[in-house]
């Protein structure tokens, strides 16, 4: 499989690249990964780059996008911070990939039993993990049951992966209310905005 280049880009739909990373990931589930010969794609990238999504993850080390998604270099913008949340600087990362760079896909993409949001449900305090956590906290809030103190910390599996899931969905949020670039480009249907979930149980990525 060869790196995307400018034409191969300009050909890409958000539906398409959409479709590109299903694929991807039921190549990864099945562990059948497409033929890429990574230092052709070096040298074919050296050059440029034209991906064609751009995706927001945690930096749990078992959720690397390239590796879920069954991507090559020169594929996608891949942003990673605990708990996939957004702020200036990634909202204009996310401006750069998409309306200078050309991706038309953008992915916030949560996990299962995720780390940062357990740390979240405990109110953990570590330095400048606190303050990060913060940033997760209104998911933790804005999930309703189970209403138990006992049952709302990181030992209620349920309750944190609900947490991570609100947690995607309000990045979206974020991402559309303080981005006009973006909530542009999607209004006019040059981008998709959307959230996923990957299942560190199986592999498998599912969208919403």
């Amino acid at each position: 499989m060869k790196a995307h280049t400018k034409e191969t880009q300009a050909t890409m739909t958000p539906e398409k690249s959409l479709q590109f990373l299903k694929e991807g990931n039921q190549r990864f589930q099945d562990n059948l990964k497409a033929h890429r010969n990574l230092l052709e794609q070096v040298n074919d990238t050296s050059d440029g780059q034209f991906p064609f999504a751009t995706i927001l993850s945690c930096i749990d080390s078992r959720v690397s996008a390239e590796l879920v998604f069954d991507q090559g270099l020169g594929d996608i913008f891949s942003i990673r911070i605990a708990g996939n949340f957004v702020n200036q600087d990634i909202l204009g990362s996310m401006e750069f990939a998409c309306k200078l760079a050309g991706t038309k896909l953008v992915v916030v993409l949560g996990h299962t039993s995720c780390g940062a949001v357990k740390g979240a449900c405990d109110n953990a305090k570590l330095g400048n993990l606190t303050a990060m956590l913060n940033n997760i906290k209104p998911a933790v809030n804005s999930v309703a049951e189970p209403k138990e103190e006992n049952l709302r910390t990181s030992a209620n599996l349920e309750f944190v992966d609900s947490v991570a899931v609100k947690n995607v969905k309000l990045t979206i949020e974020r991402i559309r209310n303080e981005s006009d670039v973006l909530a542009d480009m999607e209004q006019k249907g040059e981008i998709m905005i959307v959230g996923a979930m990957y299942d560190v149980n199986d592999g498998s990525v599912s969208f919403f």
